[in-house]
Protein backbone atom coordinates (compact mmCIF):
# COMPACT_ATOMS: atom_id res chain seq x y z
CA UNK A 1 0.00 0.00 0.00
CA UNK A 2 2.87 2.40 1.05
CA UNK A 3 4.15 2.04 -2.54
CA UNK A 4 1.14 2.68 -4.30
CA UNK A 5 0.54 5.65 -2.62
CA UNK A 6 4.10 6.83 -3.12
CA UNK A 7 3.22 5.78 -7.03
CA UNK A 8 0.11 7.73 -6.93
CA UNK A 9 2.01 10.77 -5.56
CA UNK A 10 4.48 10.48 -8.22
CA UNK A 11 2.16 10.42 -10.82
CA UNK A 12 0.24 13.45 -9.42
CA UNK A 13 3.75 15.31 -9.25
CA UNK A 14 4.79 13.74 -13.00
CA UNK A 15 3.95 17.32 -14.50
CA UNK A 16 6.14 19.71 -12.19
CA UNK A 17 8.90 17.93 -11.89
CA UNK A 18 11.75 16.39 -13.59
CA UNK A 19 13.12 12.85 -12.92
CA UNK A 20 16.10 13.75 -10.86
CA UNK A 21 13.17 15.47 -8.62
CA UNK A 22 10.97 12.86 -8.48
CA UNK A 23 13.07 10.28 -7.52
CA UNK A 24 14.64 12.65 -4.65
CA UNK A 25 10.19 12.67 -3.83
CA UNK A 26 10.27 9.16 -3.60
CA UNK A 27 13.56 9.04 -1.04
CA UNK A 28 12.55 11.65 0.77
CA UNK A 29 8.66 9.53 1.07
CA UNK A 30 9.83 6.09 1.42
CA UNK A 31 12.18 7.98 4.95
CA UNK A 32 9.02 9.79 6.15
CA UNK A 33 6.47 6.72 5.30
CA UNK A 34 9.17 4.37 7.03
CA UNK A 35 7.58 3.58 9.99
CA UNK A 36 3.99 4.39 9.17
CA UNK A 37 1.54 1.75 9.11
CA UNK A 38 -0.66 2.75 5.89
CA UNK A 39 -4.49 1.29 5.77
CA UNK A 40 -6.60 0.98 2.54
CA UNK A 41 -10.19 2.88 3.50
CA UNK A 42 -13.18 0.82 2.10
CA UNK A 43 -13.03 1.52 -1.68
CA UNK A 44 -16.96 2.32 -1.34
CA UNK A 45 -16.32 5.00 1.20
CA UNK A 46 -13.99 6.47 -0.93
CA UNK A 47 -16.35 6.80 -3.99
CA UNK A 48 -19.01 7.97 -2.16
CA UNK A 49 -20.64 4.62 -1.35
CA UNK A 50 -20.89 3.67 -4.97
CA UNK A 51 -19.49 0.67 -6.48
CA UNK A 52 -18.16 0.16 -9.57
CA UNK A 53 -21.48 -0.59 -11.17
CA UNK A 54 -22.77 2.00 -9.69
CA UNK A 55 -20.29 4.58 -11.37
CA UNK A 56 -20.61 2.62 -14.47
CA UNK A 57 -24.70 2.89 -14.70
CA UNK A 58 -23.75 6.61 -14.26
CA UNK A 59 -21.30 7.70 -16.65
CA UNK A 60 -23.86 6.07 -19.34
CA UNK A 61 -26.67 8.06 -17.96
CA UNK A 62 -24.81 11.24 -18.70
CA UNK A 63 -23.82 9.90 -21.81
CA UNK A 64 -27.35 9.38 -22.88
CA UNK A 65 -27.82 13.07 -21.41
CA UNK A 66 -25.17 14.30 -23.82
CA UNK A 67 -27.17 12.64 -26.85
CA UNK A 68 -25.58 9.30 -27.55
CA UNK A 69 -26.82 7.06 -29.84
CA UNK A 70 -28.48 3.69 -27.67
CA UNK A 71 -25.55 2.16 -30.06
CA UNK A 72 -22.72 3.59 -28.43
CA UNK A 73 -24.05 3.38 -24.87
CA UNK A 74 -24.26 0.22 -25.09
CA UNK A 75 -21.33 -0.19 -26.70
CA UNK A 76 -19.54 1.68 -23.98
CA UNK A 77 -21.32 -0.67 -21.15
CA UNK A 78 -20.57 -3.45 -22.73
CA UNK A 79 -16.71 -2.27 -22.77
CA UNK A 80 -16.84 -1.64 -18.86
CA UNK A 81 -18.25 -4.64 -18.07
CA UNK A 82 -15.50 -6.29 -19.55
CA UNK A 83 -12.98 -4.68 -17.86
CA UNK A 84 -14.87 -4.52 -13.82
CA UNK A 85 -14.91 -8.51 -15.08
CA UNK A 86 -10.91 -8.88 -16.35
CA UNK A 87 -10.05 -5.99 -12.83
CA UNK A 88 -11.29 -6.49 -9.90
CA UNK A 89 -10.98 -3.59 -8.35
CA UNK A 90 -12.43 -0.48 -7.68
CA UNK A 91 -11.93 2.35 -9.96
CA UNK A 92 -9.99 4.60 -7.62
CA UNK A 93 -7.20 1.85 -7.41
CA UNK A 94 -6.73 1.23 -11.11
CA UNK A 95 -3.60 2.49 -12.13
CA UNK A 96 -2.07 2.94 -15.82
CA UNK A 97 -0.42 0.09 -15.73
CA UNK A 98 -3.20 -2.21 -14.74
CA UNK A 99 -4.90 -0.77 -18.25
CA UNK A 100 -1.95 -1.27 -20.29
CA UNK A 101 -1.28 -5.03 -19.26
CA UNK A 102 -5.63 -5.21 -19.23
CA UNK A 103 -5.67 -4.06 -23.37
CA UNK A 104 -2.31 -5.98 -24.11
CA UNK A 105 -4.27 -9.52 -22.47
CA UNK A 106 -7.62 -8.26 -24.44
CA UNK A 107 -5.47 -7.94 -27.87
CA UNK A 108 -3.60 -11.44 -27.33
CA UNK A 109 -7.12 -13.38 -25.92
CA UNK A 110 -9.21 -12.15 -28.49
CA UNK A 111 -7.09 -10.98 -31.27
CA UNK A 112 -8.36 -7.93 -31.80
CA UNK A 113 -7.46 -4.85 -34.15
CA UNK A 114 -4.91 -2.30 -33.51
CA UNK A 115 -8.34 -0.08 -34.39
CA UNK A 116 -10.32 -2.08 -31.95
CA UNK A 117 -7.69 -1.32 -28.84
CA UNK A 118 -7.87 2.37 -29.97
CA UNK A 119 -11.39 2.63 -29.43
CA UNK A 120 -11.47 0.71 -26.32
CA UNK A 121 -8.75 3.14 -25.12
CA UNK A 122 -11.21 6.34 -26.18
CA UNK A 123 -14.01 4.69 -24.15
CA UNK A 124 -11.82 4.11 -21.39
CA UNK A 125 -10.18 7.47 -21.46
CA UNK A 126 -14.04 9.09 -21.38
CA UNK A 127 -15.07 6.88 -18.90
CA UNK A 128 -11.95 7.71 -16.52
CA UNK A 129 -11.76 11.27 -17.07
CA UNK A 130 -15.47 11.67 -15.98
CA UNK A 131 -14.71 10.04 -12.99
CA UNK A 132 -12.30 12.83 -12.51
CA UNK A 133 -14.38 15.27 -13.04
CA UNK A 134 -16.70 13.91 -11.15
CA UNK A 135 -14.18 13.65 -7.96
CA UNK A 136 -14.37 10.43 -7.93
CA UNK A 137 -10.97 9.46 -8.71
CA UNK A 138 -8.21 11.91 -8.44
CA UNK A 139 -6.34 11.79 -11.69
CA UNK A 140 -7.13 9.21 -15.29
CA UNK A 141 -4.99 6.79 -15.29
CA UNK A 142 -5.59 6.71 -19.33
CA UNK A 143 -3.88 10.14 -19.49
CA UNK A 144 -0.56 8.61 -20.00
CA UNK A 145 -1.92 5.78 -22.62
CA UNK A 146 -1.52 7.71 -26.30
CA UNK A 147 -3.05 7.23 -28.97
CA UNK A 148 -2.23 3.47 -30.60
CA UNK A 149 -1.28 4.11 -34.10
CA UNK A 150 -3.59 2.17 -36.52
CA UNK A 151 -2.32 1.79 -39.99
CA UNK A 152 -4.62 3.51 -42.48
CA UNK A 153 -6.88 1.20 -45.13
CA UNK A 154 -8.30 2.54 -48.04
CA UNK A 155 -11.70 1.97 -47.93
CA UNK A 156 -13.70 1.29 -50.99
CA UNK A 157 -16.25 2.84 -52.94
CA UNK A 158 -19.31 2.22 -55.37
CA UNK A 159 -18.14 2.38 -59.19
CA UNK A 160 -20.71 4.26 -61.50
CA UNK A 161 -21.08 0.75 -62.66
CA UNK A 162 -21.77 -1.06 -59.65
CA UNK A 163 -24.30 1.37 -58.61
CA UNK A 164 -26.10 1.22 -62.11
CA UNK A 165 -26.05 -2.54 -61.53
CA UNK A 166 -27.55 -2.52 -58.11
CA UNK A 167 -30.56 0.08 -58.99
CA UNK A 168 -31.28 -2.26 -62.26
CA UNK A 169 -31.20 -5.48 -60.36
CA UNK A 170 -33.66 -4.46 -57.13
CA UNK A 171 -36.43 -6.78 -56.88
CA UNK A 172 -39.06 -4.01 -55.49
CA UNK A 173 -39.61 -0.68 -56.02
CA UNK A 174 -39.17 0.00 -52.24
CA UNK A 175 -35.22 -1.31 -52.79
CA UNK A 176 -35.17 0.60 -55.54
CA UNK A 177 -36.01 4.05 -53.67
CA UNK A 178 -34.37 3.29 -50.66
CA UNK A 179 -30.85 3.01 -52.99
CA UNK A 180 -31.48 5.90 -54.54
CA UNK A 181 -31.86 8.22 -51.33
CA UNK A 182 -28.82 6.51 -49.78
CA UNK A 183 -26.96 7.26 -52.47
CA UNK A 184 -27.95 10.78 -53.50
CA UNK A 185 -28.18 11.90 -50.21
CA UNK A 186 -25.20 10.32 -47.67
CA UNK A 187 -27.82 9.87 -44.75
CA UNK A 188 -26.91 7.57 -42.41
CA UNK A 189 -28.75 4.00 -42.13
CA UNK A 190 -29.75 5.20 -38.90
CA UNK A 191 -31.13 8.34 -39.99
CA UNK A 192 -33.20 6.62 -42.76
CA UNK A 193 -34.86 4.01 -40.85
CA UNK A 194 -35.88 7.09 -38.61
CA UNK A 195 -37.71 9.48 -41.78
CA UNK A 196 -41.38 9.51 -41.82
CA UNK A 197 -43.13 10.36 -44.88
CA UNK A 198 -43.78 13.89 -43.22
CA UNK A 199 -40.39 15.02 -43.13
CA UNK A 200 -39.82 14.45 -47.13
CA UNK A 201 -40.37 17.80 -49.05
CA UNK A 202 -40.67 16.49 -52.32
CA UNK A 203 -40.99 20.48 -54.13
CA UNK A 204 -37.57 21.04 -52.60
CA UNK A 205 -36.26 17.82 -52.98
CA UNK A 206 -35.01 17.38 -49.13
CA UNK A 207 -36.09 16.10 -46.02
CA UNK A 208 -34.79 16.67 -42.11
CA UNK A 209 -33.08 13.90 -40.45
CA UNK A 210 -32.13 12.97 -36.68
CA UNK A 211 -28.44 12.64 -37.22
CA UNK A 212 -25.64 11.49 -34.09
CA UNK A 213 -26.54 13.65 -30.72
CA UNK A 214 -30.10 14.32 -31.47
CA UNK A 215 -29.28 16.79 -34.24
CA UNK A 216 -31.05 18.44 -36.99
CA UNK A 217 -30.23 18.79 -40.22
CA UNK A 218 -31.04 18.90 -44.13
CA UNK A 219 -29.73 16.42 -46.74
CA UNK A 220 -31.01 16.65 -50.69
CA UNK A 221 -31.59 14.20 -52.66
CA UNK A 222 -32.04 14.44 -57.06
CA UNK A 223 -34.72 14.01 -59.19
CA UNK A 224 -34.29 10.64 -59.91
CA UNK A 225 -34.65 9.71 -55.89
CA UNK A 226 -37.72 11.98 -56.20
CA UNK A 227 -39.55 10.08 -59.29
CA UNK A 228 -38.48 6.35 -57.37
CA UNK A 229 -39.62 7.53 -53.91
CA UNK A 230 -42.83 8.77 -54.94
CA UNK A 231 -43.90 5.93 -56.81
CA UNK A 232 -42.96 3.52 -53.89
CA UNK A 233 -45.25 5.94 -51.50
CA UNK A 234 -48.09 5.64 -54.17
CA UNK A 235 -47.82 2.38 -54.13
CA UNK A 236 -48.26 1.42 -50.14
CA UNK A 237 -52.00 0.63 -48.99
CA UNK A 238 -50.76 0.69 -45.02
CA UNK A 239 -51.12 3.84 -42.85
CA UNK A 240 -47.37 3.30 -41.09
CA UNK A 241 -46.48 7.11 -41.01
CA UNK A 242 -42.75 5.86 -41.78
CA UNK A 243 -40.93 6.45 -44.92
CA UNK A 244 -39.96 2.89 -45.57
CA UNK A 245 -41.76 -0.31 -44.17
CA UNK A 246 -41.32 -3.91 -44.58
CA UNK A 247 -42.98 -5.60 -47.10
CA UNK A 248 -45.02 -8.07 -45.52
CA UNK A 249 -47.75 -7.48 -43.30
CA UNK A 250 -48.32 -5.45 -41.03
CA UNK A 251 -45.66 -3.38 -42.54
CA UNK A 252 -43.83 -1.73 -39.67
CA UNK A 253 -41.24 0.59 -39.35
CA UNK A 254 -37.84 -1.02 -41.52
CA UNK A 255 -34.90 -1.87 -39.54
CA UNK A 256 -31.24 -1.25 -39.86
CA UNK A 257 -30.83 -5.07 -40.14
CA UNK A 258 -33.34 -5.33 -42.45
CA UNK A 259 -31.63 -2.28 -44.73
CA UNK A 260 -28.64 -4.52 -44.65
CA UNK A 261 -29.96 -7.73 -45.12
CA UNK A 262 -31.19 -6.57 -48.32
CA UNK A 263 -28.59 -4.99 -49.53
CA UNK A 264 -26.20 -7.77 -48.74
CA UNK A 265 -28.15 -10.13 -50.83
CA UNK A 266 -28.12 -8.03 -53.46
CA UNK A 267 -24.62 -7.75 -53.67
CA UNK A 268 -23.87 -11.49 -53.65
CA UNK A 269 -26.23 -12.24 -56.29
CA UNK A 270 -24.49 -9.55 -58.69
CA UNK A 271 -20.76 -10.55 -56.73
CA UNK A 272 -20.53 -6.59 -55.84
CA UNK A 273 -17.76 -6.69 -53.03
CA UNK A 274 -18.78 -5.44 -49.75
CA UNK A 275 -22.46 -3.76 -49.92
CA UNK A 276 -23.75 -2.35 -47.36
CA UNK A 277 -25.47 1.23 -46.23
CA UNK A 278 -22.59 2.86 -44.97
CA UNK A 279 -20.41 2.32 -48.01
CA UNK A 280 -23.34 4.81 -50.17
CA UNK A 281 -22.37 7.70 -47.34
CA UNK A 282 -18.47 7.49 -48.58
CA UNK A 283 -19.39 7.12 -52.22
CA UNK A 284 -20.85 10.40 -51.75
CA UNK A 285 -18.57 12.43 -49.58
CA UNK A 286 -15.37 10.88 -52.35
CA UNK A 287 -17.04 12.11 -55.13
CA UNK A 288 -18.25 15.25 -54.02
CA UNK A 289 -14.71 16.33 -53.04
CA UNK A 290 -13.24 14.79 -56.23
CA UNK A 291 -15.73 17.49 -58.02
CA UNK A 292 -14.43 20.27 -55.93
CA UNK A 293 -17.02 20.73 -53.07
CA UNK A 294 -15.63 22.81 -50.37
CA UNK A 295 -14.65 19.98 -47.55
CA UNK A 296 -16.52 22.71 -45.12
CA UNK A 297 -20.13 22.35 -47.08
CA UNK A 298 -19.42 18.15 -47.21
CA UNK A 299 -18.67 18.35 -43.58
CA UNK A 300 -22.18 19.73 -43.47
CA UNK A 301 -23.83 17.65 -45.62
CA UNK A 302 -22.52 14.75 -43.51
CA UNK A 303 -23.30 16.06 -40.02
CA UNK A 304 -19.89 15.88 -38.63
CA UNK A 305 -18.56 17.88 -36.26
CA UNK A 306 -15.19 17.59 -36.76
CA UNK A 307 -14.01 17.85 -40.27
CA UNK A 308 -11.08 15.51 -40.06
CA UNK A 309 -13.89 13.00 -39.71
CA UNK A 310 -14.99 14.38 -43.13
CA UNK A 311 -11.28 13.73 -44.44
CA UNK A 312 -11.23 10.36 -43.33
CA UNK A 313 -14.68 9.71 -45.50
CA UNK A 314 -13.26 11.09 -48.49
CA UNK A 315 -10.60 9.38 -50.43
CA UNK A 316 -9.29 11.36 -53.34
CA UNK A 317 -9.53 9.33 -55.94
CA UNK A 318 -6.57 8.00 -57.42
CA UNK A 319 -7.07 8.23 -61.45
CA UNK A 320 -7.79 11.93 -60.35
CA UNK A 321 -4.59 12.35 -58.46
CA UNK A 322 -2.88 10.75 -61.49
CA UNK A 323 -4.37 13.32 -63.56
CA UNK A 324 -3.24 16.33 -62.02
CA UNK A 325 -0.24 14.47 -61.38
CA UNK A 326 -0.19 14.90 -65.98
CA UNK A 327 -1.61 18.57 -65.59
CA UNK A 328 0.90 19.77 -63.22
CA UNK A 329 4.15 18.04 -62.99
CA UNK A 330 4.93 16.42 -66.04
Amino acid sequence: MKKTLINQIQMEMSGVLNNAQRQKLCKVLEHCFFNLDIVALDSQALNHGKDNVTLKEEFLSAKQVEGCSERSVNYYSSTLDNLIKSLVKPFNQIETEDLRVYLSEYQKKNNASKQTIDNIRRILSSFFTWLEDEDYILKSPVRRIHKIKTMKQVKETYSDEALERLRDNCKTIRDLALIDILASTGMRVGELVKLNRADVDFANRECVVLGKGSKERIVYFDARTKLHLQNYLNSRKDENEALFVSLLEPHNRLEIAGVEIMLRKLGRSLEINKVHPHKFRRTLATRAIDKGMPIEQVQKLLGHQKIDTTMEYAIVDQQNVKNSHKKYLS
